[in-house]
This record gives C-alpha cells, structure tokens and sequence, in this order.
C-alpha cells in the first residue's frame, strides 16, 4: 500500500490458525509491518450512508409543517434550518444524516429508536457532529467493546434535488 494504514486480522502465521488478539497494520511504502494488539487499534464499528430528495422533505414540510418537525428534529436542528435560506436542504442532509447513523447502529429505524435520539449541530468550525441520546445510545455503548470509546463521525453534502450523508462510527481506545 503506497498511502494510508491499513488493519488486518492476519492470522495465517499461528499454527492452526490461532489467534492471540494481534492484527497488523500495514502502511509502510517498503511494505513494512507493525505488529499492534487489537486492544490498542481503532475499530470501525459502522458505516451508513442516506440519500434523500430535497424536493419531497419540502413536500412533506408543506403537508405536515411542524407535525413533522417536532416529531423528527430537535429544537436544535429546527433554529438552525430555519436560519437557513435553503431551509428544506438543511432539513433534508439532518434527515438522510439520522439515516445513514441509525444505518451505522445496525438497526435502522427500527428497536424502538426515536428520530430525536440522533442529533445534528455543528461546531463553530461549520464541521457537523453527531449526537445521540436514548435508545441510539444505548445502542452504540452495546456495540462499543470495552476500554474503548465511540465517536461518530458525520459528513453532509447537498446538490438540488439530493442531500446525501455519511456516517462513520469508530471506537478508539481510551488512554
């Protein structure tokens, strides 16, 4: 690999193919290796993404108006789109943003998961987080192994009609 680290769970050099809880981490250009425990690696615990048309979050907002609002976006996320020119497009990256995270848990809306337990705001940078409360985080402390600690990373993007998001949840360990 030329760029980048790359993890992997090699265990073809144990006998029987044994492991005793070391991967790799492969990014060197010579192709050198670093043996690390996977106690001490960064684990990526999922992966979502969502899509959604701009176009019918306006629809939707013309039909239910703040029905809608209240039942899937906090008063944080509410402030912060109606602030917005584009108020549907802030609107629909939080929507596809709430998609693509409860993707990320391995559950999709589903398990009792509350649109309002997952949470878009952004840092004084611009830079979009994440937050989740209730069920979503009972969920991600579920699926966070020990020692370690989850941070979910968002990125949201829109184009006219589309507002797309992505969301990576990793567990790094604690220091």
């Amino acid at each position: 690999m030329r760029h980048g680290v790359e993890l992997s769970h090699d265990t073809s050099w144990l006998a029987d193919g044994e492991c005793r809880g070391y991967g790799f981490i492969r990014g060197c250009v010579s192709g050198c290796q670093l043996r690390a425990s996977h106690r001490d690696a960064v684990v990526i615990l999922g992966i979502g993404t969502d899509l959604a048309n701009i176009e019918r979050i306006q629809a939707t907002l013309d039909r239910f108006g703040d029905r809608f609002r209240n039942r899937v976006f906090t008063e944080i996320e509410q402030r912060k789109a109606e602030r917005r020119r584009d108020t549907a497009g802030t609107y629909a990256k939080r929507w596809a943003a709430k998609e693509a995270c409860s993707k990320a848990l391995g559950t999709g809306l589903r398990m009792g998961i509350s649109w309002k337990d997952m949470a878009v705001s952004n840092l004084r940078s611009g830079q979009p987080v994440m937050e989740v409360t209730g069920w979503a985080a009972d969920r991600l402390e579920q699926m966070t192994p020990p020692g370690h600690q989850a941070i979910i990373h968002v990125t949201l993007t829109d184009d006219h009609p589309w507002a797309q998001a992505f969301v990576l949840i990793e567990a790094r360990p604690l220091t």
